[in-house]
């Protein structure tokens, strides 16, 4: 959604082709042959359209969080706007899913230093766990002088910021956690990422969207260059290269691990 946001109006979504269920249908299939579970951090949009598909999710054993209600950018909104849009999405989606809902995961990673207040938004609105910053400098999106993993972005609060995954190297800190990276690169890298990772005694957090894994979407000629090549280059290498660090590693959904993070978090401030 980012790559076209300047070319695709909001409005045209829905005259476009709704491909989001079929995609994520491939993704649960994938996901129970390697017994893996995983969260979901979903558009409240979606869960209006789609609420049996947010449900199917539940009810297979995945966490269901929220993505904000249409993808608009953190930064592009105030605190107000944006206590708005949370509590919209989170009421779809719980209308849908059943469950509550207690993650949160900025549009584009879009909680950075222009915009810290968010964290405490969050933390108003009850959320657990946000993982909403890229520790990395990024044409789109960054925060580089952010923890690499869990911190307490809140004083008094229980809220943790779970960073998504980078990797250090020469002295430089790189995006490893998913998406275009992940398609891109050499599969060693990633595989090099998160064990290096893990090798801390910290978990990785990886992601991808589920038009990554669909070769066959329309095109949008319209879109500038560099969008259409962040778009579509190597789809057709993302399910694979996914199924394969599936079985390299375990993983889990965010909720599962929580508690662990939050306690050791505790353990280290008190120490």
């Amino acid at each position: 959604m980012g790559a076209f946001e300047a070319t695709i109006d909001k409005g045209d979504w829905n005259r476009l082709d709704y491909r989001v269920e079929a995609n994520v249908e491939r993704i649960l299939a994938s996901f129970d042959a390697a017994g893996v579970k995983a969260t979901f951090f979903t558009l409240g949009w979606v869960a209006e359209r789609s609420p049996a598909l947010i449900r199917r999710i539940v009810d297979t054993g995945h966490e269901i969080a929220s993505h904000g209600y249409d993808h608009a950018r953190v930064f592009t909104m105030d605190a107000v706007s944006f206590a708005a849009d949370l509590v919209r999405a989170k009421g779809l989606l719980e209308d849908a899913g059943g469950v509550a809902i207690t993650g949160y995961r900025a549009p584009s990673f879009s909680i950075d230093a222009r915009n810290p207040w968010a964290h405490r938004v969050l933390a108003d609105a009850g959320y657990a766990y946000s993982s909403s910053v890229a520790p990395v400098a990024h044409d789109h999106y960054g925060w580089p002088e952010s923890p690499r993993f869990a911190w307490k972005p809140v004083a008094g609060s229980p809220l943790v910021e779970l960073p998504v995954t980078t990797a250090r190297l020469a002295g430089r800190t790189f995006a490893a956690g998913g998406g275009g990276f992940f398609r891109l690169l050499p599969y060693a890298f990633s595989r090099w990422a998160v064990a290096q990772v893990n090798t801390l005694g910290e978990p990785a957090m990886i992601y991808f969207h589920p038009w990554e894994i669909d070769v066959d979407q329309p095109r949008v000629a319209d879109a500038p260059v560099k969008s259409r090549l962040r778009h579509y280059s190597r789809l057709g290498a993302m399910l694979p290269k996914l199924e394969r660090l599936i079985g390299d590693f375990r993983w889990g959904r965010i909720d599962s691990i929580l508690p662990d993070i939050s306690a050791r978090l505790a353990a280290r401030a008190a120490a």
